[in-house]
């Protein structure tokens, strides 16, 4: 009888045990639910929204060929580094550079996607035009850095990617840069 007694004993504490562990384990599933997003992925959906033109003020055009992206995660942003096609009338010939910025992340609820902003501008560099050109090139950066991937798509996520957290009224929160890729973390809808 004792023996029986202390099987029950032993055995319903090893349950309740495993069930509060189970249960901490969920809880903190729950609390830090994400979806992660690959590099790679990231730079098929980036390569697709390249070639692009941008002008500048009538004198040439900078065409912009799709970026190679890089995961900075100490930043919390990503880094871009495109080759670049200078030509117009001011330059009397085409030049090739790199243009290199730096970019965070943001959700747009609207069509469910992962958007540049908040660029910042590394450098412009071609090495066949006069210091002065690249100069002026530069002091344009910025806005030219703007116009060429304010706003640009890196991901959209698919109602199958959100279904299960739609259900449990979560929706994207935080986008944090990992060392794998994108994180997208999931918080209460408000």
């Amino acid at each position: 009888m004792l023996h029986r007694r202390q099987f029950l004993t032993t055995t319903s504490s090893r349950l309740a045990l495993g069930s509060a562990a189970w249960l901490l384990a969920g809880r903190g599933a729950w609390a830090f639910p994400s979806y992660t997003v690959p590099l790679a992925q990231l730079q098929e959906m980036v390569a697709t929204k390249f070639p692009r033109s941008v002008p500048v003020q009538g004198l040439f055009d900078l065409n912009l060929q799709a970026p190679q992206l890089r995961l900075l995660p100490e930043v919390n942003r990503l880094g871009a580094t495109m080759a670049v096609d200078a030509a117009g009338p001011a330059l009397r010939r085409s030049h090739g550079g790199t243009f290199d910025v730096e970019f965070a992340l943001r959700y747009e609820a609207s069509d469910r996607t992962l958007r540049a902003h908040q660029i910042k501008l590394g450098r412009l560099d071609f090495p066949t035009l006069k210091p002065a050109v690249t100069d002026l090139l530069n002091a344009y950066g910025p806005v030219l850095a703007e116009q060429s991937l304010r706003e640009v798509t890196l991901h959209q996520l698919r109602p199958q990617d959100t279904a299960v957290f739609d259900g449990l009224g979560l929706q994207p929160g935080p986008i944090t840069v990992t060392a794998k890729g994108l994180e997208v973390a999931f918080v209460r809808k408000p």
